[in-house]
Parts: C-alpha cells; structure tokens; sequence
C-alpha cells in the first residue's frame, strides 16, 4: 500500500497546512486528503509543488507500506486451533 506522509513531513518542519496552501495555491481539500492519507489517487503537478516548497523528493512524500493479506490465516503455536478443528475437547 502506497501510503502518504505529509502529516510527518510537516510535523517535523512544523509547517502549517494553511502555509502550504498559500505557497502551493494547491486547494486546501486536496491538502487534506494527502495530509490524512486519503488519497485514492496523486496529481503529478500537486506532488511536484509539494516537493519543491517541502524541499524533499516524491520517495520522501510517498513510500510502500507492507500490509499483510487481509484474509491470510493465521497459525496458532499452542495447536489448539488443531484439537478444535478436529471435534476433540481441549
């Protein structure tokens, strides 16, 4: 998963979105769907005004997240799982 980290980005420059805004003339919804990670999509011409006011480059604002699968099953030690699996009482 592609996860955006302006939120941290700004947090660590202690830069404001309002003051992104005004420096970028990028509209404050689109501020906010990059600054909550809500993002469905990333404009080339916003990214490319984000890096140059931000100074960083797009692997700084953009990164791979791994996410395991979301039905992935998962192997119980204990073996429990097994005994129930077979009709026995633990």
């Amino acid at each position: 998963m592609i996860s955006c980290r302006l939120s941290v980005i700004l947090g660590a420059k202690r830069i404001k979105v309002a003051d992104v805004c005004r420096g970028t003339g990028i509209a404050r919804a689109t501020l906010d769907r990059y600054y909550y990670d809500r993002a469905n999509s990333f404009d080339r011409a916003v990214l490319e005004k984000l890096c140059k006011f931000l100074q960083v480059k797009p692997g700084d604002l953009l990164v791979m997240i791994d996410q395991p699968e979301l039905f992935e099953t998962q192997v119980v030690a204990s073996g429990l799982t097994d005994t129930l699996a077979n009709g026995k009482k633990a």
